[in-house]
């Protein structure tokens, strides 16, 4: 059996000159945010504690709890909207598919019987108002040429729909049956984010322009603005009021949020400046906000979400982050396995703590991508897609010296001798090279494509997998390579090779879904009929007593075997990661970590049968 202990949430996807615009369920405390095709449930007092909508076919763009917090509608790029219950399962009430382009934003009516829509429309309607049971239109929206940025609902009757985007226009509407009644042109850049305040009184848009304006909820004239004395110096993202309507909070690219005070004349005065504890770099420049009960919430352009006390402001915020792309692969450090690091392709290196969560990225000196990643005790090595493989020091929890050496290839897997890792061994288009250090060795041309390679921890064997399907299994002797075995079993290009930690035997994977393990001493097929994945496997990995081995494929699963049983007596877990599993680690002998496509980390507890 296996059962899921704790989940490391992704970061909220964003885009660079645009805001996201995040929400959340005063009742039970909780935000939701999208990232890929997923819809992520966090709880701002329980950060660990972590649910996952996978059911989009699309990337998923915005997500709202209707008034009750029972149900909750989402939107994809395709123009799809899906809403669903919060409890049993996350069953789907209704799909429908409300307009022909990508979804910006959406908003329920107070009573939670429509929902309002808006976005990228195709030439079709940028806005769309429906039933929530039935889909059946309630109004018609006219007076928009170009993307609707963001739609809001007036929370009390009479009601009132406002729109605003790219073509700089506020619009506003009256109804059910909504129609079109005025518009106004005051802002001169893209106009990013309305919002009523929760008395329905006033309303605020906020634009590209730098500018804020307040208008009067009922009749839409111009009551007032944010003032620009300490005003923001970049495009305004996002905004949200306090609960009491008293206070708005704004987040700007200039990369700070501010809390204003809405007076009884109705123009905005800053209370208070946020500055982000980052390095200054253009990842952090502010993209969403959300103001909830005591909670001041605040989202960078790298993803990083702030949480802010609204009675104490000059509080340090608690810092919550992750990987925002596909984490390709995961480690764990010998000398204290609570520790996980994991790296993602965009470059970006996070340690956890097991039962804590976050614990701070690794910051590294102008570093590009990364696609084999490997990591020991004192040092991390990776490569990316420059022919370059890089070892960085790790000195605790910061990274110290880069340096860097020129393979000449293109790497496709590295491997560490883990009793002496100054040896490396890296597997490129013609052949392997040997790394001692950061000096090449020797580069040996195989006369094969070489797909996989595996080192011993001692340095005196290799295997490399190859294009065709054979394992190629050499002895290490100085710096040449001298072939022993070749070993066929495998009917598909080999993607991933490991030796057991007490290197009695060694697994592979191969891109036609099977593994094999086998016997070192013998070379013969320890384990056979290991044939339950449905496509590649893409990452292996062994239990630290060299009893349980764990591959994670393409086709969502981790299959967890006993070396001991036969292949039959498997543990599998579906589904672990929307998309795709790409990293796999063992903690200790009852432990896996999984990480994939979805950008979330996953542990689970495995009871053997």
């Amino acid at each position: 059996m296996a059962q899921l202990a704790e989940t490391f949430a992704c970061v909220p996807s964003t885009e660079r000159g645009r805001g996201i615009l995040i929400s959340g369920d005063p009742k039970s405390n909780s935000i939701l945010y999208c990232n890929g095709r997923s819809v992520i449930i966090r709880y701002l007092d329980r950060p660990l504690e972590v649910q996952v909508y996978g059911e989009h076919g699309y990337p998923a763009t915005v997500a709202r709890y209707s008034p009750n917090g029972e149900w909750i509608a989402s939107a994809d790029v395709s123009g799809t909207v899906r809403i669903w219950g919060t409890r049993n399962e996350f069953v789907l009430k209704k799909e429908f598919r409300v307009l022909s382009g990508r979804i910006d934003d959406l908003q329920w009516s107070p009573d939670g019987e429509r929902i309002v829509a808006s976005g990228d429309g195709k030439g079709k309607s940028l806005v769309r108002a429906f039933m929530w049971d039935s889909g059946t239109n309630v109004g018609e929206f006219d007076g928009h040429s170009k993307r609707v940025l963001s739609c809001a609902f007036k929370p009390t009757r009479p009601f009132r729909i406002v729109t605003c985007g790219e073509d700089f226009l506020v619009n506003f509407y009256e109804g059910p049956p909504f129609k079109f009644k005025l518009s106004h042109r005051d802002h001169s850049n893209f106009v990013n984010c309305v919002r009523f305040s929760p008395n329905g009184t006033k309303f605020i848009t906020v634009s590209s322009d730098k500018k804020g304006i307040i208008f009067d909820a009922k009749t839409a004239d111009i009551i007032g603005e944010l003032s620009s004395e300490d005003g923001h110096k970049g495009s305004i993202y996002a905004i949200s009021w306090s609960p009491d309507s008293k206070q708005v909070l704004t987040v700007s690219a200039d990369k700070s949020a501010k809390v204003w005070e809405i007076s009884d004349d109705n123009n905005g005065k800053v209370l208070k400046t946020l500055t982000c504890p980052g390095s200054g770099g253009v990842d952090d420049m502010l993209v969403g906000c959300l103001w909830q009960n005591n909670h001041i919430v605040t989202v960078s352009l790298g993803g990083t979400i702030y949480l802010y006390s609204a009675t104490d402001l000059d509080k340090a915020p608690l810092e919550l982050s992750g990987h925002m792309k596909n984490v390709s692969s995961l480690a764990v450090l010998k000398s204290d396995t609570k520790f996980i690091l994991s790296s993602s392709y965009d470059g970006l290196i996070v340690k956890w703590v097991q039962g804590t969560g976050y614990y701070g990225k690794l910051e590294r000196k102008g570093i590009s991508q990364i696609k084999c990643f490997a990591a020991v005790e004192e040092e991390i090595v990776s490569s990316g897609f420059d022919n370059k493989v890089w070892r960085t020091s790790l000195q605790g929890d910061q990274c110290g010296d880069s340096d860097s050496i020129d393979i000449g290839n293109q790497p496709k897997d590295l491997s560490l001798a883990l009793l002496s890792p100054d040896l490396a061994l890296i597997a490129t288009e013609t052949g392997v090279t040997l790394l001692r250090g950061t000096k090449v060795v020797s580069a040996i041309d195989l006369g094969f494509t070489a797909t996989a390679c595996t080192i011993s921890p001692n340095g005196t064997e290799a295997i490399v997998g190859g294009q065709d399907g054979k394992l190629h299994v050499y002895s290490v002797t100085g710096d040449t390579l001298k072939e022993e075995a070749v070993l066929e079993k495998h009917r598909g290009a080999i993607t991933v090779i490991r030796y057991s930690p007490d290197v009695s035997m060694f697994a592979s994977g191969d891109a036609n879904r099977e593994a094999v393990v086998w016997d070192c001493a013998s070379r013969e097929v320890k384990v056979k009929n290991m044939l339950y994945h449905t496509a590649r496997i893409n990452c292996l990995a062994w239990s630290p007593n060299s009893s349980m081995v764990g591959t994670g494929s393409l086709d969502t699963c981790v299959i967890v075997y006993e070396v001991e049983k036969p292949a039959s007596s498997r543990t599998t877990i579906k589904g672990a990661h929307l998309g795709g599993v790409y990293g796999l680690v063992f903690t200790d002998d009852e432990t896996v970590v999984s990480s994939g496509e979805d950008a979330c980390i996953r542990l689970w507890k495995i009871t053997p049968q």
